[in-house]
């Protein structure tokens, strides 16, 4: 099986205390114009996929519609599979994501693989005047819609893909037997999803074998000096980790306690590790990535392309780092590991 290893893209501009409310204007336009220019060097340095995500609402700019920064890609690339993790399927109407997703499909020449989600965040439920309290039901349902429009031949134009490649970002179980049971693909490289996620295509009518695709996120920096370059990024990493916590709600409404410098930083020095994130050099990354992959069906592996706006030398040195010595040890791997796999014993 092959595995693209991509890049997931966000469009957050300077990290900590660098962008206001407002962020946006000329700086973004320049900001949002070399983000595009390294996804194409991603392409060009032979990475096999870049993933868009989504959130609202964030000061620091992050990126709230994936699909049309993914369009702005496709016209700019000829190789990359470009993808969305996730898009927020309950803020929109399923025929608005068939007929986005089917253009930049054609934009792309036939390269997008849509990823859904059911999102979390109160407030951006709250921007859009949905109840968070239907969100999975109305991702599913989203699904079933979109694949049925496309199928039909009711969006048009229509897509190059037949069928259009669907993935859901679901990370328990009963999200990964929801998962199968629809046929997608799973955006989540938890091995402990597997069965379930095997059990859902079976009950679903698919060939657990054949149709099981998984796909996600590795959390990983690559460096050539990572000791220096987890205490470079140690401050974007924070204020990554406490704009999400800033999202979410404890049961009595309120967001988790914003995580703290000293506390991070102590953390680092004992553990050598940025909470899951782990900051390593080409053979470090080689050996987490195939430690994450091992047994499953991954057809895709992606790591951020930058964390919390992270200066540009640590983003350029890690998309080169990653796209090209790490990509190509693990390619040489997987070639040993078939060639090993099909020798007569």
């Amino acid at each position: 099986m092959t595995v693209a290893l991509g890049i997931f893209v966000d469009l957050r501009l300077g990290g900590p205390g660098s962008a206001g409310p407002t962020a946006g204007g000329p700086a973004f336009a320049r900001h949002t114009a070399r983000t595009l220019e390294l996804v194409v060097e991603a392409e060009r340095l032979g990475a096999g996929a870049a993933w868009f995500t989504e959130h609202h609402r964030f000061a620091d700019g992050y990126l709230p519609q994936p699909l049309v920064l993914a369009a702005a890609a496709a016209a700019r690339t000829s190789r990359l599979r470009l993808g969305t993790a996730v898009l927020l399927a309950p803020l929109r109407h399923p025929r608005h994501i068939a007929e986005e997703a089917a253009l930049v499909d054609l934009v792309a020449g036939g390269r997008l693989e849509l990823g859904m989600g059911a999102g979390y965040a109160p407030g951006e439920f709250e921007a859009f005047g949905v109840d968070p309290g239907g969100r999975f039901g109305a991702t599913e349902s989203a699904v079933v819609e979109i694949a049925r429009l496309l199928a039909t031949g009711e969006v048009s134009p229509a897509p190059v893909q037949d069928p259009l490649p669907l993935w859901l970002g679901y990370q328990g179980p009963q999200g990964a037997r929801r998962a199968g049971r629809l046929g997608t693909g799973l955006l989540s490289l938890d091995r402990r999803l597997l069965e379930p996620y095997r059990a859902g295509l079976a009950e679903g009518g698919h060939d657990p074998d054949a149709d099981a695709r998984m796909g996600g996120l590795v959390e990983v920096v690559v460096a050539d000096d990572p000791e220096r370059a987890a205490a470079r990024l140690l401050p974007h990493w924070l204020h990554q980790q406490n704009t999400y916590r800033a999202l979410m709600r404890r049961p009595d409404g309120r967001p988790p306690s914003p995580l703290d410098l000293d506390r991070a930083r102590a953390t680092l020095h004992r553990t050598g590790r940025l909470g899951t994130l782990a900051v390593v050099d080409v053979g470090g990354a080689v050996e987490l990535v195939q430690e994450r992959l091992q047994g499953l069906p991954v057809r895709h592996a992606f790591a951020w392309l930058s964390v919390g706006g992270m200066p540009d030398d640590l983003v350029e040195r890690h998309l080169a780092l990653w796209a090209g010595p790490v990509r190509e040890r693990l390619i040489a791997g997987l070639s040993a590991s078939r060639e090993g796999s099909a020798s007569p014993r």
